[in-house]
């Protein structure tokens, strides 16, 4: 049965760079829209760039612009990442809009219809130079628990003491350095704690995950406090109704702001915004969020809601923070990396799709990006077993069949077991639990590789009377990468798109998983995923360390010596020169590659079977992996050192090392010799 589904992701605020830290979130949307859309649901994923508050107004004031200038620039900056990282938002909005400024408005008077505003003056510090009242954020001081100085307004980073920004001992605003002063002023508060009983009910529904819910307890336990909801001008936002100089605060219309895009994108494709939005609407509306801010979904956004008339959130769901190699994002070791930075060191962007995926479960914990691992995981798992299937079978299929399938296949038992597999991969792609459903996907991938690995098909190419085997074995290989693929759409949207183009297939739906894969041409195999070079990870870290230490000033240089420093070369480092007796000891030799075949349970190694002439054949392992397919190698010559000491390895006795180049390009890439070469000549 279809379901009708809202989706949101929170919104990103405008003063500042999209950064890993905030993908985690986006991408953790994307892959479980993406999986509702296959499954056939009607699925509508809204955003917006959250715009308003002090913040913002001031940024601009300091670039020397307008507010609405910078949004501008902001917006066109996130929808550029956003798009980087495949997240395919069916309306990315602003909450500097009619749409919102009406919404927010209408929610406002309805509160206020229900009781629920009330009107009272309180004291609050404020700038006497600047002439604006201070966001808490804007207030440094002393905390007035441990005196722990250099701390904002509303908590201690050093004792967590939380307070008012009127209690903060020696206050300094942090906008203009000067002293703050008190002063009185108008307020507007919604009354939370008269929504108390709604609240406690709706908080035990099933909405909110269990750990989410057990802390919504402890906030009940310590009271709910009525919450401000205005600010005073100067300010950049709406202004609140019948309440001159008043504005609506950052917080009341952000959430808004999801209504605020879906009306927009309803009014452009004709739909009925209350049909989606209504107090009686069937659709199911979904939040993702970050752990941080579960107070403001889980208490003010549904009270707001639900006494302004509109439905209630069928799920908030909260994420935990990332940590990269274990640590908070850090400027100077260059792990506070920016979408931008990753995307211009040219790196995939599924990769950290791939890796953010297999780290989600569902729950509100940390996840942590290790660069080392994202690097290990990646080239394991999507390289070396998924792509892998198709590198070693796809050429067989055209060079021996006119790239078309068998009519049939005889292993349908390891195909029914992968078609079996779906439900429980989109149970586990529905709960959020992502890692679960990676893993189900890669033992799958595991049994193909292996299945592949078994039958041999390039053994099975050089025997005439093995041609049918031929076709069947690359045509059930096909299949199983077919449904793969398929399982990972969600979470490689651009990949299972080239894949599809590769298979000569249409898009891709959850209901394919049923049928079987035969009697089709597929187009010619081209690579799909290069692995990651450990050295790009290198060069995006080096791009964002910052030097938090100030720069001395350089020394002054007068214009004849810096020409003559600019003309000189760069010393360059050489290796330790050898004697040419020390080179006569290498014995080098032209070898034939016999046989090529992947090394199970290692992510480099191909195994080699060298044809050396007089000198017999050899059994080499070569780090060659990343670059060539076994099947391609077969039949070609290379240069070996003939000469080595065998080295006993994991995988077996490795007799002698092929030459391989490696530069930017990832991977090694073996020496060839001319044409007129034989195997067993020596290489002077």
């Amino acid at each position: 049965m279809s379901r009708q589904i809202l989706v949101t992701s929170a919104l990103p605020y405008a003063n500042g760079s999209i950064h890993l830290g905030h993908l985690v979130e986006y991408i953790q949307t994307d892959i479980w829209v993406r999986f509702q859309k296959m499954r056939g649901h009607d699925c509508r994923y809204m955003c917006a760039d959250d715009t308003h508050g002090t913040a913002i107004m001031l940024r601009a004031e300091k670039e020397g612009v307008t507010p609405e200038t910078l949004i501008g620039r902001v917006w066109d900056e996130h929808t550029r990442d956003f798009a980087g990282f495949n997240i395919g938002f069916d309306h990315y909005y602003s909450t500097h809009s009619d749409e919102n400024r009406e919404l927010a408005s209408k929610i406002y008077l309805r509160l206020r219809e229900a009781g629920l505003i009330e009107v009272k003056t309180i004291a609050q510090l404020y700038d006497p130079v600047k002439n604006l009242f201070l966001p808490d954020r804007f207030i440094k001081g002393e905390c007035p628990k441990c005196g722990a100085a250099d701390q904002y307004g509303d908590n201690c980073e050093v004792c967590g003491a939380t307070y008012s920004p009127t209690e903060l001992k020696n206050p300094v605003s942090a906008v203009s350095g000067t002293t703050p002063v008190h002063k009185d002023s108008e307020h507007y508060f919604f009354k939370l704690g008269d929504c108390e009983a709604f609240l406690r009910e709706w908080t035990k529904s099933g909405a909110l995950q269990d750990e989410a819910a057990n802390k919504m307890q402890e906030w009940f336990a310590s009271g709910l406090n009525n919450w401000d909801i205005s600010r005073d001008a100067p300010y950049f936002g709406f202004e609140i109704p019948d309440a001159p100089g008043k504005y609506f605060y950052v917080w009341l219309d952000a959430p808004v702001g999801y209504m605020a895009s879906f009306a927009k994108y309803a009014a452009d494709n004709g739909l009925d915004f209350d049909a989606w939005w209504g107090a009686d609407s069937k659709t199911e509306l979904v939040h993702f969020i970050g752990k941080d801010i579960l107070y403001f979904h889980a208490l003010f956004w549904p009270a707001m809601l639900k006494f302004s008339g509109h439905r209630l959130p069928t799920a908030v769901y909260a994420h935990g923070f990332l940590t990269v190699n274990g640590q908070k994002m850090s400027k100077s070791r260059g792990t506070f990396i920016t979408a931008e930075s990753y995307l211009a060191q040219k790196l995939n962007p599924e990769w950290l799709r791939y890796y953010y995926a297999a780290k989600l479960n569902g729950s509100m914990e940390d996840i942590d990006l290790n660069l080392d691992d994202f690097v290990a995981r990646v080239n394991s798992d999507l390289v070396g077993k998924f792509i892998n299937i198709a590198s070693r079978t796809a050429g067989f299929i055209h060079k021996n069949f006119d790239g078309k399938l068998a009519d049939g296949v005889a292993n349908l038992e390891l195909i029914a077991d992968f078609q079996a597999a779906a439900n429980t991969i989109a149970a586990h792609y529905e709960a959020r639990d992502y890692s679960r459903a990676l893993r189900e996907i890669m033992a799958l991938a595991d049994r193909a590789n292996q299945y592949v690995a078994d039958e041999k098909p390039w053994e099975l190419a050089k025997k005439p009377e093995a041609v049918y085997r031929l076709h069947e074995v690359c045509t059930v290989a096909l299949n199983c990468f077919r449904l793969l693929t398929l399982y990972l759409k969600p979470v490689l949207p651009k990949l299972a798109g080239e894949v599809e183009a590769f298979l000569n297939i249409p898009s891709l739906a959850w209901e394919d998983a049923q049928s079987l894969f035969i009697r089709h041409r597929i187009n010619a195999y081209n690579h799909l995923m290069t692995r990651i070079d450990p050295k790009s990870i290198e060069a995006m870290v080096d791009a964002n360390k910052q030097n938090l230490e100030p720069t001395p000033a350089p020394a002054p240089v007068r214009h004849a010596e810096a020409q003559v420093h600019a003309a000189q070369p760069a010393t360059v480092p050489v290796a330790d020169t050898i004697s040419i007796d020390d080179f006569a000891k290498i014995d080098l030799r032209i070898a034939r590659i016999a046989n090529a075949e992947h090394v199970e349970g290692a992510d480099k190694l191909l195994r080699l079977t060298l044809d050396v002439g007089e000198l017999g054949t050899r059994q080499v392992f070569a780090g060659i992996k990343s670059a060539y397919a076994p099947e391609a190698l077969v039949g070609r010559l290379t240069v070996v050192v003939a000469n080595l000491a065998p080295r006993k390895m994991k995988f077996g006795m490795s007799e002698g090392m092929v030459l391989a180049a490696s530069g930017e390009a990832p991977g090694l890439f073996i020496l060839s010799p001319d044409s007129g070469a034989q195997p067993g000549m020596k290489v002077k």
